[in-house]
């Protein structure tokens, strides 16, 4: 791997974070996936917690998830929230709420009225594959990844939202123009189908968006997000399944939707963002990947409705979380317990 353009410099620990998301005052929201909520002032480095947040269903893969911002967040105080719900028995799935934060003097807050606002359907057994990464476009809809929760078959079924990609309005509610909208129910959500393990979504600079997913023992992907569109698992997968078991390439079925990128060996992605600050003015429209089992940060070139990776660097830790901060600077998370939140800076040279 090349040497990174960036220094890291560690800034917090955390307990197993999975996301986080800055506030407009420049203070840092981070998600643990046991179920906590912490609120990190950098100026000061003081870490406070915010109360309220919803039962999460803890264990394997799941737990606390995602943190998003309602794009009007300075006028309504919206957040919403991802993570694991447990339900009657031996089952869970991933829920999505949305509550107003209401910050205090002491560093800490709350959430009030917080509301669920979308679930999976159906909740089944596991602890596996809830994706439930959250981001907004440019016109206020609320986009849900949700994965197919190792359950392989729902992914092409559309009397469920598993192993999909979803698009809701800011309250819940399925807008008109979603492509199974008529067909009611939870296929009016889905945008699209046939996904496995979904936990990068991004918009570009074109308002194209983007998403990584986790393939089986191979072929993890970067896909351009169509419409409508099928992306084939699990009849097709350009990786195969963990017990041996080939699954057709891509390319034997044109009629599903290829990954523009794909990896074998596998990087285990684990977010995505694509780069518009001007601290690091030559990575503008460039793709970030975090990589889990690679423990790498992984730069994406686009062209158009095409891409490529472009460089790999070795962070020599499994990242979990990639964000761009107020200034530009590229802000990392890393995997499990006693975390480091590093931030990224263009190194001198």
């Amino acid at each position: 791997m090349p040497d990174p353009p960036f220094v890291a410099t560690s800034v917090a620990r955390f307990d197993q974070p999975w996301s986080m998301a800055f506030l407009p005052d420049g203070r840092l929201l981070v998600s643990e996936k046991p179920g906590k909520l912490k609120l990190l002032d950098i100026a000061n480095g003081n870490i406070g917690e915010i109360s309220g947040v919803p039962t999460v269903a803890y264990g394997g893969q799941g737990g606390f998830g995602d943190i998003a911002l309602h794009p009007q967040y300075a006028d309504n105080g919206w957040i919403y929230l991802s993570y694991a719900e447990p339900g009657e028995g031996d089952v869970r799935g991933a829920a999505v709420a949305r509550a107003r934060l209401q910050l205090d003097a002491d560093g800490g807050g709350r959430l009030q009225d917080l509301q669920v606002i979308w679930r999976q359907v159906p909740k089944v057994t596991g602890e596996g594959h809830y994706g439930h990464r959250l981001v907004f476009d440019g016109d206020g809809k609320l986009w849900i990844s949700s994965s197919e929760r190792q359950k392989f078959d729902p992914a092409q079924d559309m009397a469920s939202n598993l192993g999909k990609i979803v698009r809701l309005n800011d309250d819940g509610s399925v807008p008109a123009d979603n492509p199974f909208a008529e067909q009611g129910g939870v296929t009016a959500q889905i945008w699209s189908l046939g996904h496995r393990n979904v936990l990068g979504l991004a918009f570009d600079g074109e308002g194209r968006l983007w998403e990584v997913e986790m393939g089986p023992r191979g072929g993890d992907e970067l896909n351009r997000v169509e419409r409508g569109s099928n992306y084939g698992y699990p009849i097709v997968s350009n990786g195969d399944h963990y017990d041996g078991r080939n699954i057709p390439d891509h390319d034997t079925r044109p009629e599903f939707n290829a990954p523009e990128v794909w990896w074998t060996p596998v990087i285990s992605p684990s977010s995505l963002i694509v780069y518009s600050g001007s601290m690091f003015p030559y990575f503008k429209g460039n793709g970030f990947v975090s990589g889990l089992s690679s423990k790498s940060l992984v730069r994406i070139e686009f062209h158009g409705d095409h891409a490529r990776e472009a460089a790999r660097y070795d962070m020599g830790e499994r990242i979990r979380c990639v964000r761009q901060g107020p200034d530009g600077a590229l802000w990392l998370l890393e995997d499990g317990a006693n975390a480091r939140l590093l931030k990224l800076t263009p190194a001198a040279g």
